[in-house]
């Protein structure tokens, strides 16, 4: 070999070999990225205070939240429902396809379907407001297995507070009472004069006779408008809110949360603000159970990418604390108590309860045939009498 050739072997033995460097950079390159991405997550969940909490649940099944019920340091449940805890009792939701309250609302020929629920729309139409009532008013449907569920959970000594966004008042009918319920979006239970002036108080009672007699109900103090206070407005300083906002700066909500051992969701689709934020208000260690038809309330973009936040997460790599039961409601709440060795007490409940809800309606009736009885006999003895 020349000297020429000898060198510049040597020389090639020496040059650094430039396809292993940019492999090597490459890979220095990814962990450098997982470790710039690593401490923007942990940046951004110690300022806003975000940092995943302690794993409470041994397995993210309802098996998992049944043996942390049982384990005795689950104290404090808050529920949060929807309107599909009532659907098994008769009562549409409002955004399925076809059968929700949205699908068939083009008999009342509204301009859009939210119209209906609008204190605006309503003072100057109140019609179609009060025939949607007369299908949905209280005292027409029987509360459901998922509305015992949480009867027992009361009665246990467990439920800190039902957060619910339906106005069938079937809470109230299960045994739910004032300080066991926040009804997010109003109630049949108390209605008002419209009139900012006014805002004379009615009862349950007085709305029902006006809505079942087809009278449009107006107030006696002042001639307005009286209307059952559902997703109505008040007014602070002049100006106007949404009710369902109230609730929101309530005690209730500021104390409830933070001391919840175990959240419980069902029915909803988690997309009506400000109640579907509610989910983020408990500490991050707090469980998380989903009863509902499919999933709900998960990550958007930004809070996936950097995998912290409030929302929802059952399937990630990351999830700690958030399980879903796919079911109905009912379903799910009896396949919960079967778990907790409830099943019987639950299903001798549901039973008794609905008996008792047949026999009072057998005496409301058998009241009210009898008056309607009197009633004939008098006007044929003024008859009589006349002739």
């Amino acid at each position: 070999m020349s000297e020429e050739a000898s060198k510049r072997t040597q020389e090639e033995a020496d040059a650094p070999d430039l396809e292993c460097q940019s492999d090597d950079s490459s890979d220095e390159g990814d962990a450098s990225g997982d470790t710039e991405m690593d401490f923007l997550r942990s940046l951004f969940s110690r300022t806003l205070g975000l940092s995943p909490g302690e794993k409470v649940l041994d397995e993210l099944t309802l098996d998992g939240v049944a043996r942390y019920i049982l384990s005795g340091k689950c104290k404090n449940i808050i529920c949060m429902v929807g309107a599909g805890i009532s659907t098994s009792a008769g009562i549409p939701d409002f955004r399925s396809p076809g059968t929700g309250l949205y699908a068939n609302l083009q008999k009342y020929n509204l301009p859009y379907p939210e119209a209906i629920f609008q204190i605006d729309y309503f003072k100057k139409h109140p019609e179609p407001f009060f025939a949607l009532a007369r299908e949905l008013y209280p005292g027409q449907f029987k509360p459901t297995v998922c509305h015992y569920f949480m009867r027992m959970l009361k009665d246990k000594g467990l439920l800190t507070r039902c957060y619910s966004q339906n106005i069938d008042t079937l809470e109230r009918v299960a045994g739910l009472e004032g300080e066991d319920l926040i009804e997010a979006h109003g109630t049949f239970h108390t209605s008002h004069c419209v009139s900012f002036l006014c805002r004379k108080e009615y009862s349950m009672d007085w709305m029902q006779t006006k809505i079942f007699s087809e009278d449009i109900p107006k107030c006696d103090s002042c001639g307005s408008l009286v209307k059952p206070v559902i997703n109505d407005k008040i007014f602070i300083l002049g100006w106007s809110i949404p009710l369902r906002l109230k609730f929101l700066s309530s005690q209730s909500t500021f104390s409830d949360f933070p001391r919840c051992d175990l959240l419980i969701i069902m029915g909803t689709s988690l997309q009506v603000q400000p109640f579907a934020s509610l989910v983020s208000r408990v500490s991050n260690s707090c469980p998380r159970l989903l009863i509902n038809m499919e999933k709900t309330g998960q990550s958007e973009f930004g809070m996936g990418l950097f995998s912290f936040g409030g929302a929802m997460d059952f399937d990630s790599d990351k999830a700690y604390r958030d399980v879903a039961h796919l079911s109905t409601c009912d379903d799910g709440c009896m396949a919960l108590a079967e778990l907790l060795g409830w099943k019987e007490e639950l299903e001798q409940m549901v039973k008794r309860e609905h008996a008792l809800i047949d026999s009072k309606d057998a005496k409301k009736k058998d009241k009210e045939a009898s008056q309607n009885s009197k009633s004939t006999g008098a006007e044929a003895g003024k008859s009589d009498k006349t002739e």
